[in-house]
């Protein structure tokens, strides 16, 4: 069920967390929007809106803890409660190893890992106390399977694979009735290449995802489906991509 739910986003400033965002509130979902670039979360919370839905925005950078609080502080104050913390900030500034880009490195371990830990922090204590809740991370195929030129994203996304097993197991032995969904996406029409600077890794990317890419849409389907299974149930995994792409 996901009308009245309130659905807290991380990276919905575009891509796959502005069309879930948008595609829940059509929904009847209350969304609550987290990005760093205030003018997409206004540009976003007005469009819903203007289409009845109901929104709210807080401008959030995921590696601080202190962010992720204030932005669940946000979604209560505003909504009542907190149901579904989807996770789905990301970066991926692939090269090779060789290239010692390791100030990427040390962004890509930030955003996609500790952000990720930090919006469980900031929500799992309020999920356990109500005893319900949804946490949904957007992993990668490069969480699955290796590819050259993306190590570091790749063990970053390994790493979201291994942290919502682990939640997903500790919650059912707790018996806090805590759902959990991995997405892990393939060429998804996103903005995830604009952070490549290594030429030829970016221009090899690009060419991939010129060939078989999809609409972020189809990840918000998949999205709100998790989402909408009776509380019972749990999906937790789910592979998403180009029919014609060999990921």
């Amino acid at each position: 069920m996901i009308k009245d739910k309130v659905v807290v986003i991380t990276g919905a400033s575009s891509g796959i967390g502005a069309a879930t965002a948008t595609l829940l509130a059509s929904k009847g979902a209350k969304v609550v929007l987290a990005a760093r670039r205030e003018d997409k979360l206004q540009q976003l919370t007005d469009a819903i809106k203007a289409q009845g839905g109901q929104a709210v925005y807080q401008v959030t950078d995921v590696t601080k803890p202190a962010d992720n609080a204030a932005l669940v502080k946000k979604a209560q104050d505003s909504f009542g409660r907190i149901d579904v913390m989807f996770l789905n900030a990301g970066l991926m500034p692939n090269s090779p190893l060789s290239a010692l880009q390791t100030d990427q490195w040390n962004a890509m371990v930030d955003v996609n890992i500790k952000g990720v830990l930090n919006g469980i922090a900031a929500a799992l204590p309020i999920f356990k106390a109500q005893k319900s809740g949804h946490f949904i991370a957007t992993s990668s195929v490069a969480g699955l399977k290796a590819y050259p030129g993306g190590a570091v994203y790749g063990a970053t996304k390994w790493a979201v694979r291994d942290l919502m097993e682990v939640l997903r197991m500790e919650s059912a032995q707790d018996h806090a009735n805590i759902r959990t969904a991995t997405i892990y996406p393939a060429a998804i029409k996103t903005e995830l290449l604009d952070t490549i600077t290594d030429q030829s890794t970016a221009k090899g990317m690009q060419q991939l995802y010129d060939t078989y890419e999809i609409g972020p849409d189809r990840v918000a389907n998949v999205v709100a489906f998790a989402i909408d299974q009776p509380e019972d149930t749990n999906v937790n995994e789910f592979t998403i991509g180009p029919t014609n792409q060999p990921w």
